[in-house]
């Protein structure tokens, strides 16, 4: 591990001052991926700037009935907040699904939205990959890939992308805050991050030296009756094979509304928008959910191994929300 400096940041001005002065820093959240990185050496920055105690650790109400959940939130108290569990259900189990105590006790959700692929090749610093260092080739293609992407991948890189909390919050139109030091701004989450194309080593839409200070939440009715399934290997915590954030709005037997994303099967969160098209005011059962889901999946391009994805997620998609659709009826 390379030498590092680390300093503590007392405010949101201060701490994008210190990085602004110097490109090699990090900021530190909780630092359950990033230490871990400095640890295999894919990530040697030469000071860790620590932003844990800056003034960002609230969930409020917006104006307009929404809700903004600061960057330094721990994923317990997101996942525990009363508002969170009763008005955005899918988002409170995505978190818990993420992780053990002990790690979202630590993790926050500025540093979930920017942990990076937990691809074998990206982890190993004596092995090509594209992301970690580009021009030098992605082994994965024709390698170990049975846990890669299926949807939006390019030639240079077919990783995905592991976040649980941000499939879900891709599904509720979340927008991501950030400071710089030319100002503040604001990103949709689903513009939050950028296609693999031809640059998968730049992974999110923010400026450099931001910092991320919340996320907000619209005031979306739909939210309330929402879910997240995750599948995985094993039973104890795991990264996803395979996962879906859903919430459906049924009328007299019809979709009213509805939101979907779907979790590793790509380089980010996969808003499955031409789904969401296909099933807004049609029939609510088993077979419209089953063509949606394979509308949207026409667009996979799986390699050898891990062709199977594309039957998880349409199963994960109808199974999902036919259960959804069923407690409307209730």
């Amino acid at each position: 591990m390379r030498e590092f400096g680390y300093q503590r940041a007392l405010d949101v001005s201060g701490a994008v001052a210190l990085l602004d002065a110097d490109p090699e820093a990090r900021f530190l959240g909780g630092g359950t991926n990033l230490v871990d990185l400095m640890k295999t050496g894919v990530e040697r920055p030469a000071r860790l700037v620590d932003v844990r105690e800056l003034p960002l650790n609230r969930i409020e109400a917006t104006e307009d009935g929404g809700l903004r959940i600061g960057a330094t939130v721990t994923n317990s108290d997101l996942a525990a907040h009363p508002e969170v569990r009763r008005r955005y259900p899918a988002l409170a189990q995505a978190v818990l699904a993420g992780a053990s105590g002990q790690l979202r006790n630590m993790a926050t959700v500025g540093g979930n939205l920017l942990q990076r692929t937990r691809c074998g090749y990206f982890a190993d610093i004596t092995s090509a990959c594209n992301k970690r260092s580009p021009g030098t080739g992605c082994p994965a293609i024709e390698g170990q890939h049975h846990n890669h992407a299926i949807l939006g991948a390019s030639d240079h890189c077919v990783a995905t992308h592991p976040s649980d909390m941000g499939v879900a919050l891709t599904a509720l139109d979340a927008r991501v805050s950030y400071e710089t030091a030319d100002g503040p701004g604001e990103i949709p989450l689903a513009d939050f991050y950028l296609p693999v194309g031809q640059t998968p080593h730049l992974e999110t839409a923010l400026p450099p030296g931001a910092l991320i200070t919340g996320v907000t939440l619209p005031p979306v009715p739909v939210a309330a009756d929402s879910r997240y399934r995750k599948v995985r290997e094993r039973a104890s915590y795991a990264f996803a094979i395979g996962s879906i954030a859903a919430a459906l709005d049924v009328r007299d037997g019809v979709v009213h509304d509805v939101r979907l994303a779907f979790g590793a099967v790509a380089s980010r969160p996969w808003r499955a928008g031409t789904a969401e098209s296909v099933l807004t005011g049609a029939p609510a059962d088993a077979e419209t959910f089953a063509a949606a889901a394979e509308v949207e999946l026409a667009a996979a391009r799986p390699l050898p191994h891990n062709g199977y994805k594309v039957t998880l997620m349409r199963n994960l998609a109808v199974a999902v929300l036919s259960e959804l659709a069923e407690e409307a009826t209730r």
